[in-house]
């Protein structure tokens, strides 16, 4: 029973955040009278609602959830294989520490420019959600191995467990909730940069082309909805990802 009830209070507790934020910015759109410098909440969720009804918004989002999906399950596979690469070896892990480095305090805009000289636009998102990604997976699954607990390795040494049972049994266990951490990070960020690259670069039928041509357009209603859109859908992908990552944990018994 308690825990039900805890839950119910941390729904309600996020239901009266969102109302409050959403009362505040209803509040300030009032204040300023002026729909080209801020548009009310129920105006932009009415702008929503009509996109939603055109088949160029789908095409929009499916073409940028599609791009940002594939960047960031290349991500994912490509940080776990390296981590698991540098607890191996410690020259490795010397090796990639300063590349990790460069790319987490490179600023996106400057990917995105050097990226466009070799990429097309309609690829640029997938590589920027890719490098968004990348070192956050690497190092905290790497992290999470380096957390094994030596005394299960030993144990497994003398027991003789074979190396596949005992990456399932200790390492797996060990890495599965800084995946899980990794995961919280990135997707949010993974979101924000693909969008953002979409806008430079400016691939045909994204949200990215979407918000480029409100902004021509003033048409700030517009550029209200659609990042709403991104909100709910960055929302939603944290969501899914998150649930199968833990269907995923209990299957192999990381959870």
């Amino acid at each position: 029973m308690k825990p039900s009830i805890t839950s119910r209070k941390k729904i309600l507790f996020r239901a009266l955040a969102v109302l409050f934020w959403l009362g505040v910015w209803q509040i300030a759109s009032m204040l300023i009278g002026q729909e080209l410098l801020l548009v009310s909440p129920v105006r932009a969720a009415s702008t929503l609602i009509g996109l939603m009804a055109t088949r160029a918004f789908w095409q929009s989002v499916f073409s940028s959830f599609g791009h940002i999906l594939e960047g960031f399950a290349l991500a994912t596979a490509l940080g776990a294989a390296l981590a698991a690469l540098a607890a191996a070896s410690r020259a490795v892990r010397a090796l990639l520490q300063p590349l990790m480095h460069a790319v987490k305090a490179t600023p996106v805009a400057s990917f995105v420019i050097l990226a466009l000289v070799f990429i097309r636009s309609a690829r640029l998102s997938v590589f920027i959600s890719f490098l968004m990604v990348l070192p956050i997976m690497y190092t905290n699954i790497l992290a999470g191995i380096d957390a094994a607990d030596r005394r299960l390795l030993e144990m497994a040494r003398v027991f003789r467990i074979g190396p596949l049972r005992t990456a399932r049994s200790v390492y797996l266990s060990a890495a599965y909730p800084h995946f899980l951490s990794a995961c919280t990070l990135s997707l949010g960020m993974c979101w924000k940069a693909g969008v953002a690259a979409e806008v430079i670069g400016y691939p045909r039928h994204s949200i990215g082309e979407a918000l480029y041509l409100a902004k021509l357009n003033f048409d700030t209603p517009d550029i209200f909805a659609w990042t709403l859109a991104v909100i709910l859908l960055s929302v939603g992908f944290e969501k899914l990802i998150l649930f199968l990552t833990r269907r995923l944990g209990r299957a192999l018994g990381g959870e």
